[in-house]
């Protein structure tokens, strides 16, 4: 934990509209991981069945969009100023790993509330966790030539990868059977029929995920630039380049096929050029920077507070009785249950609005 500054060092400029956006982003997760009840969510807050992509698909590739954008606005400063390359990437390491053990705890705690069947290797945490470790010493050690030829080389060798693994359909797809012949029965789906596994964070997914990450820290080097010009132009191109691609092989975020990369990292590019003219730029509040400057701790504390929540048995008697029992019967079940994702998100509002004010912030 930290009081004042946050990341980068004293010298690191901080940007009000990637913070905004990082915060947003977060309570977007919250908004869609909590409904009140899973058999009735507005189709918008729910993932694509498997093909396709949903506004909530959009969430997770734009975080990890913006850990990329944050690791150039955060990291590079230091380089150009002369800090320590190697205590930069031991820094970048460590924290990773402290991102990534978080994860692990946080599903041995879901093991335990939910009474599962197995425990899971993979999250999103550890995704994050992996995502931030690569992308970090990418940018601590070349230049942007190769870090675009990486993201063309990932694009295309995954691809490549998937193309000739055969058919694309859940747990038979290349990307599940590595994943299960890894990690076994510690991935987040089995299914009883076959016995083959899949996990939509799974290891060899993460190489699409490391892509978005990166294409996050060229768009960032173009923010700390004031370049906005190529964050639309390399939008637009993304999002064409993206939506060809899916003739090919369909946008899949359970997958993280390449058109999904270049389809949600083409909004990305757009979102935050938008986020910076109105914010940064012309001074629009930041609506969402309290998630954004404790966006770990929030996603974190949350999630312990959920599993809190089921494991002493609290959870669907506090959803019945402050929400379905007198919204569903005049305005139905789908509205109780987006209530009580709104009054799960406004409370963390609250809790990370508190720790803001008083300049106190997490950091893993």
């Amino acid at each position: 934990m930290s009081r004042g500054d946050r990341a980068g060092g004293p010298s690191a400029p901080r940007y009000a509209s990637v913070d905004a956006l990082r915060g947003l982003t977060v309570a977007a997760m919250l908004l869609v991981n909590n409904p009140g009840d899973w058999g009735h969510v507005f189709a918008p807050l729910e993932h694509a069945a498997w093909h396709g992509c949903t506004p909530t698909d959009l969430i997770f590739p734009m975080f990890l969009f913006i850990v990329g954008v944050s690791i150039a606005l955060a990291l590079l400063p230091r380089v150009e100023r002369g800090d320590d390359v190697r205590a930069l990437t031991k820094t970048v390491l460590v924290r990773a790993a402290r991102i990534v053990g978080l994860g692990l705890l946080l599903h041995l705690c879901a093991l335990w509330a939910f009474d599962l069947p197995h425990y899971r290797v993979m999250g999103v945490l550890q995704r994050i966790g992996l995502c931030f470790a690569a992308a970090g010493v990418l940018a601590l050690h070349t230049r942007a030539r190769a870090q675009w030829v990486l993201i063309g080389a990932l694009l295309a060798g995954y691809g490549a990868l998937l193309a000739t693994g055969g058919s694309l359909e859940p747990f038979v797809n290349i990307a599940s059977r590595i994943d299960h012949a890894l990690l076994g029965a510690h991935v987040y789906q089995l299914d009883a029929a076959t016995g083959r596994g899949h996990d939509p964070e799974g290891l060899v997914s993460t190489l699409g995920a490391l892509a978005t990450t990166l294409l996050g820290l060229r768009a960032g080097e173009w923010l700390r630039r004031g370049n906005r010009r190529a964050l639309w132009i390399a939008g637009a191109v993304a999002m064409a380049a993206g939506l060809a691609w899916s003739s090919w092989q369909p946008l899949n975020k359970n997958l993280w096929t390449p058109s999904y990369v270049l389809w949600t990292g083409g909004i990305a590019c757009w979102v935050l050029a938008i986020f910076h003219s109105l914010i940064d730029l012309r001074g629009w509040p930041p609506l969402g920077r309290a998630f954004g400057v404790n966006a770990i701790a929030a996603y974190a504390g949350s999630a312990f507070m959920l599993y809190a929540l089921v494991a002493l048995g609290w959870l669907d008697p506090l959803y019945q009785h402050a929400f379905a029992g007198w919204i569903t019967p005049h305005s139905g079940p789908y509205v109780a249950s987006l209530s009580y994702a709104i009054a799960f998100v406004l409370v963390w509002w609250g809790v990370v609005r508190v720790l803001d004010a008083r300049k106190v912030y997490f950091k893993i």
